[in-house]
């Protein structure tokens, strides 16, 4: 038998539409525009089929995402809700400076000028995130930091925010498999599915990691990336 949530338990419908359309693929941050590493990976042959595909981003989210950009996000969500420019400052810095090779600071680069470019944009609509993020002078704002910034301005609590965060970094990248590989888009909903199922683990180990435990380790996929900026014939940015 079904039975009701405790009054006070429920998402807020706003808060959970926020993170949706934070997470969406649509977002005009240019986020398709990326594969990080994975085409590299791909003419490496160390990618070449929907198996490896799957292992590979299932590895990237747990040794590498869950790590570094969700830990921040993690973070930076409070301090941005408290007003802790001194905090965001210190992440957003961390950030750039762990980035392992010029593809993935630029990456996170555009990605945060782009988010501060969709804020001013939207205006009156965007409650407050244009002003935040120029407020915070972070020249140039990290991706996880800005995007942290604007999901603090939903009521989402912080653990749907970084399921939002994580959710929309898998479309992406399974995007990225289905054209570098190539696959087929049904091969590509099974890869989504997996790493859905991996997502919630994920997430958790970002919020439980403090300020020693976070790190940017990855050198297999670092050298991947540093090869792929001059890598012959490519379809993505990283």
């Amino acid at each position: 038998m079904h039975t009701a949530e405790p009054a006070g338990t429920a998402r807020p419908a706003s808060g959970l539409l926020h993170i949706l359309w934070l997470a969406s693929p649509t977002l005009p941050v240019g986020g398709f525009s990326y594969s990080e590493g994975l085409e590299a990976a791909v003419e490496a042959g160390l990618v070449s089929h929907e198996a490896s595909a799957a292992q590979w981003l299932m590895d990237q989210l747990h040794l590498g995402l869950a790590r570094t950009d969700l830990a921040v996000v993690a973070q930076a969500l409070p301090a941005w809700q408290r007003g802790d420019l001194a905090r965001i400052t210190e992440l957003n810095q961390w950030v750039l400076h762990t980035r392992e090779t010029h593809e993935f600071r630029l990456q996170t680069e555009q990605m945060g000028r782009s988010l501060l470019e969709w804020a001013r944009n939207l205006g009156a609509l965007g409650d407050g995130v244009f002003e935040q993020l120029q407020s915070a002078a972070l020249n140039p704002p990290t991706y996880p930091v800005a995007m942290a910034c604007a999901a603090a301005q939903s009521h989402a609590n912080q653990r749907d925010s970084l399921l939002g965060y994580a959710f929309g970094w898998a479309e992406n990248m399974v995007q990225a498999a289905i054209k570098s590989v190539p696959l087929g888009q049904s091969a590509g909903q099974r890869m989504l599915a997996r790493l859905a199922q991996e997502i919630p683990a994920a997430v958790d180990h970002a919020i439980a990691l403090p300020d020693h435990a976070r790190q940017a380790f990855t050198p297999m996929l670092a050298i991947l990336s540093a090869r792929h900026e001059t890598q012959y014939s490519r379809l993505f940015r990283s």
